[in-house]
């Protein structure tokens, strides 16, 4: 509240009275705790940032169901240099190996193919959430079938082997395209001789060493 308090000191004749203005911001303090608890109450928290875990299953499963689920199911990303990711699919059958392919991290890349891959499980993953838009369930109920369709036999099960002359940042990235195309069972592992004997076939410098500073 603004003030104007007159000077009644003695003054000569003719000149004008001199004034002096006092600000009192007391009520100042009392709008700045109303402002400060309106934003507390009306700001919503931030959230922490999980990656869910897949727990193991309890169902027993025979060693021949157990290795031909694999098979079908599985998918090898090996993290290279210069930020290139070469994968295959499956394992050695009959004595013939699997093709290995190159890609990067590009939108067009890694990400696609895991699309691709996983698609009936993004299928079923997006209808949810229209089921759940529509508010037809419950956060509880969305969350417990959204975890029941990643881990469901039609996922996809990833084994990312990064190499010596990957970048950290690779794998990191790597992980996060598990969680954007809904990848519900993976795993990092060592990489072995086998799988760059295997790449080393169709791409001889996908593990040695770069020129470019990592």
């Amino acid at each position: 509240m603004a003030e104007v308090n007159t000077d009644k000191g003695g003054h000569e004749k003719g000149k004008p009275k001199k004034l002096s203005t006092r600000i009192d911001f007391t009520p100042m303090v009392d709008l700045g705790f109303l402002l400060i608890t309106f934003f507390m109450l009306a700001t919503s928290m931030a959230k922490p940032q999980t990656m869910e875990i897949m727990m193991p299953s309890k169902e027993k499963v025979k060693d021949d169901q157990q290795n031909q689920v694999k098979s079908s199911r599985a998918m090898t990303i090996l993290l290279g240099k210069d930020n290139k990711i070469y994968y295959y699919f499956g394992t050695t059958e009959k004595g013939v190996d699997p093709k290995v392919e190159q890609t990067t991290f590009d939108p067009d890349g890694i990400r696609k193919i895991l699309l691709d891959r996983n698609k009936e499980v993004n299928k079923a993953i997006d209808s949810l959430k229209q089921v759940k838009a529509e508010k037809k369930i419950t956060a509880e109920e969305y969350k417990a079938k959204f975890s029941e369709i990643k881990g469901s036999k039609k996922s996809v099960v990833v084994l990312i082997k990064p190499s010596d002359v990957s970048k950290y940042d690779n794998l990191v990235g790597i992980l996060d395209e598990m969680n954007i195309t809904n990848i519900g069972t993976y795993a990092i592992v060592p990489i072995t001789g086998y799988d760059t004997d295997l790449v080393g076939k169709t791409f001889p410098d996908a593990f040695t060493e770069s020129t470019q500073t990592k």
